[in-house]
């Protein structure tokens, strides 16, 4: 109660949260603006695993609506990522940018949106065409000129997506493109429940059989308590550290002595956060969006083969026979490959050597140099192995228990979109705390 009540006495804090939710209301009203020239044909979205299902849930259901903010902020996320690759020592120039600090940093930006505008530009034509392939969409003229103002507005509204997000990040609370993906999803939970309802308890309650209303109840009590236990496995998951006590050479033995109580080197089990899971699943997608572009509808065998296997979902049976679960294979592999990869940027062992080195600072029993970097690097292959294997698991389980019949697939339970959910809301939480705490609020009170 003593931090909502701080909120209030705080007009910082107040005036952060209400800007944040005018830029919400601004993201759903663009969100249903459906792109001129295009009409939307049939629900095609009724499988929560779809091919395109990632993108639809991170937007909030703008690309269902096939609105000008369809893409969301997508084609931004992937441009980071590319150019962070690029950045390792492949290109001498990134390289040289990631080194100048801020300024660089500045350089990488400007680089970084130039290349989302060449992603969402691509991403817009194959997603209009692999719609209109699947009768989910049509356009009304279809000439060149079509096509090229529908991808102007799709292009458009991710630039106004990645500016509201430079908004947020400015003026409001937490990093502004987690926020509008947190967005999106939020805003789908609702429906999600509602169908859940709809589902086990609305043909029931209608025949007015006690037996079928009792079963419908314990179904959806089921289905709530495991979004609950998810939530909190993922909350787990997320706020596990290993922490690794650390010394400074340049203090007295007693004050050292306190040093090695009080301070510490924390390593996330889950450091990658969400990413492994956005980028493995863009990677699934891919083949499936290209083989659209080139086969007008009716690809070939060869192609179609290539679909099997890229596809995820197809983990028991095609048709009357058995199908090898390849495609969650390759998604459960690049997962945990990703997770390696993001684990090594977001906590690079040799720079932290070198900077512990510069500052006098050790991990306690460790020697200072090599050593600390091969130690610090054996703890972090350790517990990103246990990292990896949690967000795999997190992330498979909507097919699996969609493939299983457990959960309809309408209603899978969305574990990526939860992972991002629970971990942008901790650090809503935590830039909160941080703002009360240094205008005098003791972190007992809040």
């Amino acid at each position: 109660m003593k931090k909502l009540a701080a909120f209030f006495h705080n007009k910082d804090v107040l005036n952060r949260i209400l800007f944040t939710l005018a830029i919400f209301l601004v993201f759903r009203i663009g969100s249903a603006i459906t792109v001129p020239g295009v009409k939307v044909e049939q629900d095609i979205w009724g499988d929560t695993t779809s091919s395109f299902s990632l993108l639809n849930m991170m937007g909030g259901g703008a690309l269902q609506n096939f609105s000008v903010m369809a893409l969301g902020v997508s084609p931004y996320i992937t441009a980071q990522i590319i150019i962070q690759l690029l950045s390792m020592d492949v290109l001498p120039a990134l390289t040289a940018m990631s080194k100048e600090g801020e300024t660089g940093r500045k350089k990488i930006d400007v680089v970084t949106r130039l290349l989302m505008v060449v992603l969402a530009a691509v991403q817009a034509y194959g997603i209009i065409v692999a719609l209109q392939n699947s009768q989910g969409i049509s356009l009304n003229d279809t000439s060149w000129f079509s096509y090229v103002k529908i991808i102007i507005f799709m292009v458009t509204g991710t630039l106004i997506l990645t500016w509201l997000g430079d908004q947020i990040t400015d003026k409001g609370i937490g990093n502004g493109i987690s926020m509008m993906i947190f967005a999106g999803i939020v805003s789908s939970l609702p429906s999600q429940i509602v169908s859940a309802f709809t589902t086990y308890l609305g043909d029931k309650i209608g025949t007015g059989d006690a037996t079928l209303i009792l079963e419908g109840s314990v179904q959806i009590a089921v289905y709530l308590i495991a979004l609950l236990l998810i939530v909190v496995f993922v909350t787990f998951i997320e706020k596990s550290v290993r922490k690794l006590p650390v010394s400074h050479s340049n203090t007295s033995q007693s004050d050292e002595l306190a040093s090695q109580q009080s301070s510490f080197l924390p390593i996330k089990v889950n450091a990658s956060s969400v990413m492994p899971v956005i980028f493995a699943s863009s990677i699934m997608v891919a083949p499936s969006i290209i083989i659209s572009l080139f086969s007008n509808g009716n690809p070939p065998a060869w192609a179609k083969k290539i679909e099997e296997v890229f596809n995820y979902q197809a983990m028991t049976t095609m048709g009357d026979k058995f199908a090898f679960p390849w495609g969650t294979i390759i998604y459960a592999v690049l997962i945990i490959a990703f997770s390696y990869f993001y684990a090594q940027l977001e906590i690079n062992p040799a720079r932290i050597a070198e900077n512990f080195n510069n500052s006098g600072t050790y991990i306690t029993g460790i020697k200072p140099g090599v050593e600390t970097e091969r130690y610090i690097s054996r703890i972090l292959n350790r517990i990103t192995f246990m990292g990896s294997m949690a967000l795999t698991a997190i992330a498979l389980l909507p097919v699996i228990l969609s493939l299983t019949g457990a959960v309809p697939s309408s209603l899978s339970l969305g574990g990526t979109g939860l992972i991002i959910v629970v971990g942008v809301s901790l650090e809503i939480n935590n830039q909160i705390n941080g703002i009360l705490a240094g205008q005098g609020f003791a972190e007992s009170e809040l």
